[in-house]
């Protein structure tokens, strides 16, 4: 194997490793910021050295603000709306004739 096909797998395999975390963070945010939390305290333990408790302050995970920007989902206001039916209102009935 060539150096340039192993730099090439390389390249490739961290771009598709990217996009598989950034999906995943995308898709499961509480988890993925309960493992941060959990990574964070393991790295910014007294004992390790400066770059390593440093690093775990990195990963630290951002808390939530209150704002509707930052996805807690914790007032519901960001939420989807429920449907009519749930909130009580009445939802007319719509006739449309079959496609042929």
């Amino acid at each position: 194997m060539s150096t340039n096909l192993l730099l090439q797998y390389v390249v490739i395999g961290l771009a598709v490793l990217a996009s598989a975390l950034y999906a995943f963070r995308k898709l499961a945010p509480q988890l993925t910021n309960r493992w941060l939390a959990s990574a964070s305290i393991h790295f910014s333990a007294p004992g390790h050295a400066a770059w390593v408790r440093t690093f775990g302050r990195r990963l630290q995970p951002k808390q939530a603000t209150g704002s509707c920007s930052d996805g807690c989902s914790t007032c519901g206001a960001c939420g989807p709306k429920p449907p009519a039916s749930a909130r009580g209102e009445a939802m007319p009935l719509e006739f449309r004739p079959r496609q042929r």
